[in-house]
Parts: structure tokens; C-alpha cells; sequence
């Protein structure tokens, strides 16, 4: 079932309303889809609407509910998305990494906050003033990705990037210079873990850099077969389709 609440919330000129599912994303973008409502609109586990569309949402089939209400069913659902202040969804996908191994739930986050001390991994999205950006590839996998690993013992994230990168391309970064753009959050069923996955909540922190010229990029790591420079309609072509592409793009609209 679509629940909708009134239009109470005030931002840019305008109440707003949220569109939930009590069931499914799924059905929610589908609603969403038919009733024109923008992805850009979309927030993780609702959609905001206008307050001028309200009775429009209403006759295609959302079912007004109050504010408590309408927060109660969503928190009972198990969709809700979990994110702090100044934080933004960017995606939610299930069983969205293929290395995890098993049923999970991946949360993409964008984020201005320092990443997670918890955080297993850190990837750093490196580029230069003209949108030319790294990635490596590594074996076994066929997908390019930028370079970045897991944390080893007793490492910060910061300084878990910049060895990784530093392993998978030779570039030699400054920790104080990294940016944090978000993480991933990989969500997993208590004994559905795989590998080194834990139960609950697993966090890849991302970084963003930018660096003056491209310098030669050479892998060290015996797992990272090549690393290359790649162009911005290069980078799309490898890289548009993966569920973390959205902290790309995220990365490369800050200036």
C-alpha cells in the first residue's frame, strides 16, 4: 500500500508531503513511476512531492495518513533509511556486491562527515582538475573500480587509503587532503555473513581527491593486474552502471 501525509514539512516556497510503501521499494518506485514523480525526488525510503500534488497522489491511489502515522508504518516496515544529519541516500540496493556472497543489503550514502572508525575498507576516488579519474583492475574481477582495499590492523581509514592506493596505482596521496564523500553500508542477516563480512552493519568509507597533474599510474599489489587514467565518458562507460556510481557523481560536482 502507498501512504501519502499532509503537506506540513516547509523547504524552498513549499510544504511537502512523503510517499511511502508500507511493502516494497519496489512498489514505491513503480507509484512513483506512474505518477510522475521525479527520481531526484526520492530520499532513501520516501518521496518528497509538493504540496500542490498532494490531492493528485491522493485520487492515484496514496492513501493519506498522518505524520505519526505515516512514520510509524515506515518504521515498521523495515525500510527506513538510517542516515545522520547532512547525509543524503543515493541508493539502496539488495544484494547489490557481488564480493559479499550472500543476501545483503546495500545502502549507498553520501556524506560530508568523517567516515565511520568502524569502517572495514576505504576507497578513494582520485582525479584530476579535468574529470580524468583512476581505476584498477583486479583478479578475478571484471569490473574496473577505483582502488582501495580493507583496513589492516590498527589503521584509521585515511591512512588505510592512502597505503591501498598507494599499493594498487604507486601514487602517493596526503591523508590530510582526502575529502569524504560517503560510504557504502553493507547490511547483512545475522548468519548470512560470508568471508570476512560481519553480521549487521559493514562500512566501506569513500574518499575523493584531486591531484595537479596525472601521474604514471603502476600497480604494486600482485591482486591489481592494471591501473589506468580514464576519461569522464570513459569512466561512464566502465563505471555508470555500478550501485556506488552515484558517490562518483557525487564527488565530481564538488568544486
Amino acid at each position: 500500500m502507498i501512504l501519502i501525509d499532509p503537506p506540513t514539512w516547509p523547504a524552498h516556497g513549499h510544504l511537502w508531503s512523503h510517499v511511502i510503501s508500507d511493502t516494497s521499494l519496489e512498489e514505491l518506485h513503480a507509484f512513483a513511476r506512474a505518477a510522475g514523480i521525479p527520481q531526484r525526488s526520492f530520499e532513501g525510503d520516501h518521496y518528497d512531492v509538493p504540496d500542490e500534488r498532494h490531492g493528485e497522489l491522493v485520487a492515484a491511489g496514496a492513501v493519506p495518513v498522518g505524520n505519526r502515522e505515516l512514520a510509524r508504518v515506515l518504521s515498521a516496515s523495515g525500510l527506513r533509511f538510517r542516515k545522520r544529519k547532512g547525509e543524503r541516500p543515493l541508493a539502496r540496493v539488495v544484494d547489490g556486491l557481488a564480493a559479499v556472497g550472500g543476501p545483503h543489503v546495500l545502502d549507498v550514502v553520501g556524506s560530508p562527515h568523517e567516515p565511520r572508525a568502524s569502517s572495514g575498507a576505504s576507497v578513494v576516488l582520485v582525479a584530476d582538475p579535468a574529470d580524468w579519474m583512476v581505476l584498477v583492475h583486479s583478479v578475478g574481477r571484471e569490473a574496473w573500480t577505483p582502488p582501495g582495499g580493507k583496513r589492516d590492523a590498527g589503521e584509521t581509514p585515511r591512512v588505510a587509503a592512502v597505503r591501498e592506493v598507494a599499493e594498487e596505482t604507486s601514487l602517493q596521496l596526503d591523508p590530510v587532503a582526502l575529502q569524504p564523500v560517503g560510504y557504502e553500508r553493507i547490511t547483512i542477516a545475522e548468519g548470512a555473513q560470508r568471508g570476512p563480512w560481519d553480521p549487521g552493519d559493514n562500512h566501506i568509507a569513500v574518499f575523493g581527491t584531486r591531484v595537479a597533474e596525472r601521474l604514471p599510474v603502476t600497480p604494486q599489489a600482485a591482486d591489481v593486474v592494471a591501473a589506468e587514467w580514464v576519461d569522464r565518458p570513459t569512466l561512464v562507460r566502465r563505471c555508470d552502471g555500478e550501485p556506488w556510481w552515484p558517490l562518483v557523481e557525487r564527488f565530481l560536482s564538488l568544486r
